[in-house]
């Protein structure tokens, strides 16, 4: 799966689970950590967590595992780590103090359509809307 459709993929399974203030950031001109940033935000720490939760359970089910996780003890910030993408998932004052979209505010906002393309997430529907 390329960078940008593995961004795209997972701002989607993020949109179906309710996460609040979707971005995906192309950082790749940037930085060589990683291509892109997905930042999003779940109203609690166990909205949170469950986001994460989500997105690892989904992805696994594609053959896709994090290179590493962090943050899963304190939920205020988790970082799940797929090489090429990395994403960011915070309480919304976690997210406000590191202000990460400022911090890399040079990097090109990616547009996502999350109408486009739904059908392809039915199968896993039971999953995806707990």
């Amino acid at each position: 799966m390329e960078s940008l459709e593995l961004a795209t993929h997972i701002a989607r399974i993020l949109d179906i689970r309710k996460a609040q203030d979707i971005k995906v950031m192309k950082v790749r001109d940037l930085t060589v950590l990683t291509d892109y940033f997905v930042i999003a935000e779940g109203t609690s720490t166990t909205q949170v967590k469950s986001l994460a939760e989500d997105i690892e359970f989904y992805l696994e089910q594609e053959g896709i595992r994090p290179l590493r996780t962090e943050g899963y003890d304190t939920k205020n910030w988790i970082l799940l780590d797929y090489g090429e993408v990395i994403v960011h998932l915070f309480y919304p004052q976690a997210r406000e103090f590191y202000d990460l979209e400022h911090l890399w505010a040079d990097a090109d906002p990616v547009e996502i359509d999350f109408d486009k393309d739904i059908t392809k997430y039915h199968k896993y529907h039971k999953y995806l809307s707990k």
